[in-house]
């Protein structure tokens, strides 16, 4: 007969419902209320960072933007975002998760909102940088809360949990902004996904806690996390009070040089490059690629523009489930994370194919897929959890979304330049599919084995 798991009078003052839960050694899944936050608030970090592409044929118009110039504006966000990398991971390292998503959430949604009250270029300007600098630390704070929430076996599933709000936002809300923007304007969007995520703010302010703080976690799901490589620490005596303590990193500069000079990290650095590649692309021209390239209308382009959301969202989905599907089959993490991610970034390069069909529908499928594929390629926050060395993940999933959303800038640019230069988006999607086969060679040849970075001094 199993022994019922012991909690200690301490866990039991902190957690009232830990000794019933242990006594019948079912774990409590506070986890998923924890994963539930992430994906609304990456749903909503999407959304703001978005809105400006739903907005732009409407926008260019009324002030004046040509292509080259949009380019510029949808690629500043990345100026910012990406600079801001290192120093929002430290940020994160020192102040911990919940401190760190909250003043992000709340700075970007008040650059949002002030983006639909701005009549030139300038004030775009201005507030796209400040969107970049406040969104910085989200996905770094993502990739910390699922290593200190979930076992190893579990984190590829949560990752892509998250990741998936980042499309399902855009793929079911995309239709209801299309039309806000035609009873009411641009500037109407800017109000209400600003709005709402201010809101969000208060929400994660009040709901998030470290595992130990949790109310509805048990002990028995604070030993399945510990047991499966969360960093979960127990804390007896006088140490206990300090448990939610951010931990100091040490951190020295000269620390981002000594993680570059591993294969892990800059191998997937470059094939997240890739795969961001054709997630901007979406992000930003797939709107006028519809309105210009394609000559939809907003009805259209708003029905239309669903299905390769939904398509990604699957994508993420399976991605993850499968990843973690070969990792319980007992296949080794280089094939169980990096498998999905090389056919993802191979089969994102047929986007290219969508420069050869004159249907409408055909259009859409190829690109349905290729945005599917991107989505499988997703998982590039789960190897950052794997491969952190200890007490530096805030810096290491700095560095990774650093190289990562480089992607960010240059995309917007190109295909900004290729279109004013070209009159047609055929060169933008050749660009797109080149560099996704890039990022698979990257896994296939750079990346190594998938194990955790030791700093040796």
């Amino acid at each position: 007969m199993p022994q019922p798991i012991q909690s200690s009078p301490a866990d039991a003052q902190r957690h009232p419902g830990a000794n019933a839960a242990a006594s019948t050694a079912r774990r409590s899944n506070a986890r998923y209320q924890i994963l539930g936050l992430l994906a609304v608030g990456t749903m909503i970090n999407y959304l703001d960072r978005t809105v400006l592409g739903i907005a732009a044929p409407q926008l260019t118009k009324e002030l004046g933007i040509n292509a080259a110039m949009m380019g510029l504006l949808f690629s500043v966000f990345s100026w910012s975002y990406v600079a801001s990398q290192i120093p929002g991971g430290l940020f994160l390292d020192r102040f911990g998760s919940k401190l760190t998503y909250f003043l992000s959430m709340t700075f970007w949604s008040l650059c949002t909102l002030a983006q639909g009250l701005v009549h030139g270029i300038a004030g775009l300007f201005v507030f796209r940088l400040g969107l970049g600098v406040s969104e910085a630390p989200c996905f770094p704070t993502n990739s910390r809360v699922v290593a200190t929430w979930f076992p190893q076996s579990e984190r590829a599933m949560a990752t892509g949990t998250y990741t998936v709000g980042e499309y399902i936002g855009l793929a079911f809300f995309s239709p209801f902004l299309f039309m806000l923007m035609g009873a009411f304007g641009w500037r109407s969007l800017f109000y209400v996904v600003g709005g709402v995520g201010i809101v969000f703010g208060l929400i994660w302010w009040l709901l998030y806690r470290e595992p130990r703080e949790h109310p509805s976690a048990n002990q028995a799901e604070l030993d399945y996390i510990e047991a499966g490589g969360g960093l979960t620490q127990r804390h007896t005596g006088a140490a206990a009070s300090s448990a939610a303590a951010p931990a100091k990193s040490g951190f020295e500069w000269r620390t981002i040089g000594r993680l570059l000079k591993h294969r892990q990290l800059t191998g997937i650095c470059l094939g997240q490059f890739a795969g961001n590649s054709t997630l901007v692309f979406f992000l930003t021209w797939f709107p006028t690629y519809l309105a210009t390239e394609r000559h939809m209308g907003w009805l259209k382009i708003g029905f239309f523009a669903i299905m390769p959301f939904i398509a990604a969202s699957i994508g993420v989905m399976f991605g993850g489930l499968f990843s973690d599907w070969l990792l319980r089959r007992g296949k080794s993490p280089n094939v169980a994370r990096k498998l999905p991610i090389i056919a993802g970034l191979l089969l994102a390069s047929t986007i290219i194919l969508a420069n050869y069909v004159q249907s409408n529908v055909a259009v859409i499928a190829i690109l349905s897929v290729a945005f599917f594929a991107q989505g499988m390629a997703a998982l590039g926050w789960t190897l950052v959890s794997d491969i952190a060395p200890e007490g530096l993940l805030g810096v290491t999933g700095g560095i990774f979304n650093f190289a990562a959303n480089l992607a960010g800038i240059v995309t917007p640019l190109v295909v900004g330049f290729i279109v004013a230069a070209t009159g047609s988006f055929v060169g933008a999607l050749v660009f797109i599919g080149v560099i996704a086969l890039i990022g698979a060679l990257s896994y296939i040849f750079i990346v190594g084995d998938i194990k955790r970075i030791v700093l040796v001094d």
